[in-house]
């Protein structure tokens, strides 16, 4: 009797195995290396390094250095990883580099600008300047005062007031104005002739030059009031001018916005239009309402061409708006640096004119500052 041996049946985790082995080891594209932490850190040191060089060749500057270092840095980072973690990630790296460049030489200007205003604002920027006006400063004045080293004599309280009266009564002009055009552009209007005359008069007044605005207040008042017609009501109406399409774009967008399923529950309840319009839309959209006008009153407090033609440049406390030449702060820059008070010693005057400019900043940082805490105080509260 022989004995047959039965087959056994081969391992296949060994032969798996050394295939495995044999096999040529393969890297996927999409999971290759990628770069360590420090490189880029290191990338941004060498860029910075490299373009304090470069930029020292043809006389150093802050501007050329920025430039040759933000090259530098994009090159170098968007070279090493396409390097390192492929094409396509190299791609993404130049996109995203390209986006953090650009941002941050959008706020080079802004912080040059804020710099500057800082350094050359706060040195004249006093109680003294705060609470007195021009009237009775001479160049003899600076000159005494340039002499002995004391303190700049004069301030911006007049232009100080003339600015905060004049953008009032602008503010009071242009905002029922405003408002009242938006709502009916939104709630009453049925997209017809009369409001699509609006809406194309609103678009062009909305890039209407400055000066032309003032123009067209002071020969409107010129013909009611003759040829003494500057005083600060003319000026608050030619910024009014500007204000008004301001206004009624951002009231507007703000309407749009509004459910209607709010006003349709309205009307089911058998409240009528006005005071749907009243009690439900502009308490739903006052925060953005009064974040846009808040935003136009900004940006009329700094005009200077218009308050140059309508009010005029005065050098005393004037806070009546209804007669006499008013001053405001734009204007009160523009003549100190124009014509100094002391031709011979204009460092007075300069001295004026930045602190002025670093007030103008200040209430125009504190404007949006208010824009945005009344938003955020009004905006429709979310959940319970």
């Amino acid at each position: 009797m022989s004995l047959t041996k039965t087959p056994q049946p081969k391992s296949t985790s060994g032969s798996a195995q050394s295939r495995a082995e044999l096999a040529p080891r393969t890297r996927n594209a999409l999971a290759k290396g990628k770069l360590p932490r420090w490189a880029v850190p290191a990338t941004a040191a060498g860029a910075v390094i490299l373009g304090a060089a470069l930029s020292t060749l043809g006389g150093f500057s802050v501007a050329s250095f920025a430039i040759y270092a933000a090259l530098l840095f994009v090159i170098g980072a968007t070279t090493a990883t396409g390097i390192v973690e492929g094409a396509r990630r190299g791609k993404n790296a130049l996109a995203l580099y390209l986006i953090y460049g650009a941002f941050i030489l959008a706020l080079i200007p802004l912080a040059s600008v804020i710099y500057t205003v800082l350094e050359k604002g706060l040195p004249g920027m006093s109680l003294h300047f705060l609470t007195s006006s021009m009237n009775g400063v001479t160049g003899a004045v600076d000159n005494q005062s340039v002499a002995e080293g004391g303190p700049v004599v004069g301030g911006a309280y007049h232009a100080l007031m003339g600015t905060l009266l004049i953008t009032l009564w602008a503010t009071i002009i242009s905002v029922p104005v405003g408002m009242l055009t938006a709502i009916y552009l939104v709630e009453y209007s049925k997209g017809g002739l009369l409001s699509r005359a609006i809406t194309f008069f609103v678009d062009v007044m909305t890039g209407i030059p400055s000066i032309v605005a003032g123009l067209f207040a002071a020969a409107f008042f010129g013909v009611i009031l003759g040829p003494n017609a500057r005083m600060g009501i003319v000026a608050a109406v030619a910024l009014s001018v500007l204000m008004i399409p301001t206004v009624v774009r951002s009231t507007e967008e703000m309407l749009k916005i509004v459910p209607n399923e709010l006003r349709e529950a309205s009307y089911a309840l058998g409240v009528r239009r006005w005071r749907t319009i009243l009690k439900v839309v502009i308490p739903t959209a006052i925060s953005g309402i009064a974040s846009g006008v808040t935003l136009a009153i900004a940006r009329v407090i700094g005009e200077t061409a218009p308050i140059l033609v309508t009010a005029g440049i005065a050098s005393n406390i004037n806070l009546n708006v209804f007669a006499n030449w008013m001053s405001t702060l734009p204007t009160f820059i523009y003549y100190q640096i124009l014509t100094p008070t002391s031709p011979t010693n204009i460092d007075p005057s300069i001295q004026r004119a930045w602190a002025a400019a670093l007030l103008l900043i200040l209430m125009v940082m504190a404007l949006n500052l208010v824009a945005r805490l009344v938003a955020s105080i009004f905006a429709p509260k979310k959940g319970r």
